[in-house]
């Protein structure tokens, strides 16, 4: 793939539309208000069909499922594949679109219908994805990913403080979790913590995952918090103070479910989707800076006729061209069934999120003064492009996963 298709242009002109009708004029209360993203994102859901599509792939799921539990072989044919090329793409556009102007909306939207939904998707029983499967993926409810806590951050598993402690035949749950998107409003947690093992080192014990839901009596949601960035994301802090959770709470029904692989795999799932995020907001960025280039008169001609402006417009566009052939890659790899690895993931993150932050910064220096100011919107993408280097793994954790591959493969 070396260029977007006639149709995923006109998908992508008419997301842009919705996105300058619907979300360009909410912005000042998206980002600086009390305004949650969900009504808006259900309406872009539901616009373009995509909640339509989610729930079809919810019952052919379903049916899979139901079919390997009856001993049969699953099939499915290619027109119908979860991940397929146009599926992929199809995605991938709506992220890139909104990320041209509310880079927080795909965080607060892709963590829902995600993470949260993917982790029961993949690691539950038939009875766990009826009961919250189709209504996190098609946004009717909610969802949090919740791993992160006070003292763990990089070392999420080896630092990580929130137990699970058995009481017959259910489980008593205690521990913190901190920067959790969409944590204030989640409808359903999936709530990650370590059982309680008494003689077995904190470090070895399981890793088990429970599907919480909100009001549960001992979980307290906290209101959003106060960041530098993606301020149309809500993130929180969780608090379980002897929450019990039943069995069919426990992803998978069975402490036997490999949640430590589980989280690696939602975590290339983020990484990938870190290249669309960066792809929108370099596109809306260049797109700015040369506009205003052309425009911004200074000793007496335009400013984009000076060589350093021009320098910085022409590694903007390498920056996009670049990042956009990694979309491009990710779209090639669904199409042919196959996903990338943790270390490609690893390496697609590193390269889009350092890239966003360069032109997002170079955009602002373009603009001088003006871009400083909320007004011309230049300082917003910035402000939110710079935790593309730190969420989903920091910089250094993506180093460290790629130098990993390298050194392990045979010569």
């Amino acid at each position: 793939m070396i260029e977007w298709s006639e149709q995923q242009l006109m998908i992508r002109d008419a997301v842009r539309k919705f996105i300058e009708v619907e979300i360009a004029p909410n912005l000042e209360a998206l980002e600086h208000g009390d305004l949650p993203p969900y009504d808006i994102l259900r309406k872009m859901l539901s616009t373009f069909g995509i909640d339509e599509v989610n729930r079809q792939r919810f019952r052919r799921m379903i049916e899979r499922h139901e079919s390997m539990e009856r001993g049969e072989r699953a099939t499915a044919k290619p027109s119908e594949g979860e991940g397929s090329g146009d599926s992929a793409a199809m995605q991938l556009i709506p992220i890139i679109e909104l990320c041209r102007y509310c880079p927080g909306m795909v965080t607060a939207m892709g963590v829902s219908v995600g993470l949260a939904a993917a982790a029961i998707m993949s690691k539950g029983t038939l009875r766990q994805k009826r009961r919250w499967g189709e209504a996190l993926m098609t946004l009717q409810k909610i969802g949090a990913w919740a791993i992160t806590e006070p003292g763990s951050g990089s070392d999420a598993f080896g630092s990580m403080k929130a137990t699970a402690r058995r009481e017959g035949d259910v489980y008593v749950l205690n521990g913190n979790k901190t920067f959790i998107t969409n944590g204030p409003y989640a409808d359903v947690v999936i709530f990650i913590c370590k059982l309680d093992e008494p003689g077995v080192d904190a470090k070895n014990r399981k890793v088990l995952t429970f599907v919480l839901d909100k009001g549960m009596p001992g979980l307290t949601q906290s209101k959003p918090l106060r960041k530098m960035g993606l301020h149309s994301s809500p993130t929180g802090e969780l608090f379980l103070e002897d929450v019990r959770a039943e069995k069919d709470r426990l992803l998978g029904e069975t402490e036997n479910v490999p949640s430590r692989e589980g989280a690696k795999d939602t975590f290339s799932i983020e990484r990938t989707g870190v290249a669309a995020m960066a792809l929108g907001i370099i596109d809306r960025c260049l797109e700015m800076a040369l506009r205003y280039a052309r425009e911004r008169v200074q000793f007496g001609r335009p400013i984009g006729e000076f060589q350093l402006i021009q320098e910085k417009l022409a590694r903007m566009e390498v920056a996009r061209l670049n990042v956009q052939n990694l979309v491009f890659r990710t779209i090639e790899s669904a199409s042919q069934g196959k996903p990338l690895n943790l270390a490609e993931a690893s390496a697609m993150k590193l390269y889009s999120a350092r890239a966003a932050v360069e032109v997002a910064n170079d955009a602002l220096q373009i603009y001088g003064g003006n871009g400083y100011m909320a007004e011309f919107g230049v300082e917003q993408l910035a402000r939110d492009a710079r935790v593309l280097q730190i969420y989903a793994g920091t910089d250094e954790i993506q180093i460290s996963a790629i130098a990993r591959d390298l050194l392990s493969r045979s010569r």
